[in-house]
């Protein structure tokens, strides 16, 4: 089979949305041909730990890791926070609004870590996998960001091998992602994202994205810049793993629960949802009775805010991080699973990964986002679900009256299992197979 390097920062015992991605493509790459050898941090800063995912790695799998060096210790002295304490991504603050501290630790990530925290483990980890690319015969390397030092890793070793073929994948936008302008960039430090961001593009053999907005925006750049090799951005979205589903009797939740799986920041807290279900409560009391708002994972303290100001507080059940295997049973045990797009300028190419792990568990999903959306596509093509914009008070109250009432999604099967890891997966080797 041929061997495939696969640079990847998130990598199990870490859990959270980052490691899944490419955990599931190296779970399933062997049946189609290709034999994964896995490059990842030591001694990462991994927000949670998850071990239920280790029984993902296929038995025998090379795992490279080496140490690294970066600067959370400082930035956890800096703002007063202990040593063993977990960084949240995603300017998440759950028990305290940012102070001058956070502040101007944010101005100096953005200014001196470009493109991120990972700068110092780039030069290190070429000469290692330099070194290991001479030893062993390796036909292509994947590079998966953020952190988007990885796709630098890539880079280096292109650089160094002109023959050796390289995917670079985006889990998430660079210069284009939702935070990018609170980061208080300099001209230079802009820039500079800007030109690595490019380089990238520009050398990687296939740019890889999980949506079609995304993908769309990095050709734009590319084409901005010259470039003409234009077929080389692809598409390959998330999915979801049918192993990971219970197989057993799921009991359902007794009450009406809309349940919010994984971080809820401030960008995506949903106003006109408290708004709604204020509306709700005060004019249903079968309703009133019956809901139970269930938010399983770590929620900024704005969020908490807002639910208290709503009156809310009351009907809220919630749940501290899960293991994987334990979040898709309590996504499974809910009557409605509730998806939420950042309320900002790229809404429209925001695709999480969760969306499909919903889609899997064969709960409607209530979605607040953009109707002309890659996510709204999706839920229109596979019917899984419905969706209302981000002020739309009035088509949000009626989804959730239908749901509540009875409304049963009607979900396109063949549709929905495109989406499963493994069907992924083999579209991913069909590519690295034209690749190679």
């Amino acid at each position: 089979m041929k061997k495939v390097l696969i640079l990847t920062y998130y990598w199990p015992p870490s859990g959270g949305a980052g490691v899944q991605r490419w955990l599931k493509f190296v779970k399933y790459m062997r049946e189609f041909g290709f034999e994964p050898v896995v490059y990842t941090a030591e001694n990462g800063e991994m927000p949670v730990i998850d071990e239920s995912l280790q029984k993902d790695i296929p038995q025998g799998t090379i795992v490279l890791k080496t140490p690294i060096w970066e600067p959370y210790n400082f930035y956890k002295k800096f703002i007063g926070r202990k040593k063993e304490d977990k960084i949240n991504a995603s300017f998440l603050s759950e028990n305290k609004k940012a102070g001058l501290t956070e502040k101007i630790s944010v101005w100096i990530r953005g200014n001196f870590f470009i493109p991120d925290a990972r700068k110092y483990w780039i030069k290190p980890s070429i000469n290692y996998l330099n070194d290991y690319i001479q030893k062993n015969k390796i036909d292509l390397v994947i590079s998966s960001g953020p952190p988007h030092s990885m796709h630098l890793i890539a880079l280096g070793l292109k650089q160094k091998h002109s023959n050796l073929k390289w995917i670079a994948d985006f889990r998430d936008p660079w210069t284009n992602i939702d935070f990018y302008e609170k980061l208080m960039l300099s001209k230079s430090a802009d820039a500079k994202h800007h030109k690595q961001e490019l380089s990238v593009l520009q050398n990687a053999n296939i740019v890889l994205s999980v949506g079609q907005t995304m993908s769309d925006e990095f050709l734009e750049m590319y084409k901005k810049a010259g470039g003409k090799e234009l077929d080389k951005f692809k598409v390959i979205t998330n999915g979801f793993d049918s192993e990971d589903l219970q197989t057993g009797t799921i009991i359902k939740d007794k009450k009406f629960s809309i349940a919010h799986i994984g971080t809820l920041v401030k960008d995506r807290n949903p106003q006109v949802l408290w708004k709604v279900l204020k509306k709700i409560i005060s004019e249903n009391s079968d309703f009133r009775s019956q809901l139970e708002i269930k938010l399983v994972g770590k929620i900024d303290i704005y969020v908490k805010e807002q639910i208290e100001q709503f009156g809310l507080i009351q009907f809220v059940n919630k749940i501290d991080y899960l293991p994987h295997n334990k979040v898709i049973e309590e996504q499974q045990r809910s009557k409605l699973l509730l998806l939420l797009v950042n309320n900002t300028k790229n809404a429209k190419g925001i695709l999480t990964g969760k969306f499909f792990e919903y889609m899997s568990a064969k709960v409607p999903v209530l979605a607040i986002g953009p109707v002309d959306g890659d996510l709204a596509k999706i839920i229109d093509e596979t019917q899984t679900g419905l969706i209302s914009d981000f002020n739309d008070e009035i088509t949000l109250e009626k989804n959730i009256l239908a749901y509540f009432n009875g409304k049963v999604t009607d979900a396109k099967g063949a549709e929905v299992n495109k989406y499963s890891r493994k069907e992924l997966t083999k579209e991913l080797c069909l590519l690295l197979d034209k690749l190679s």
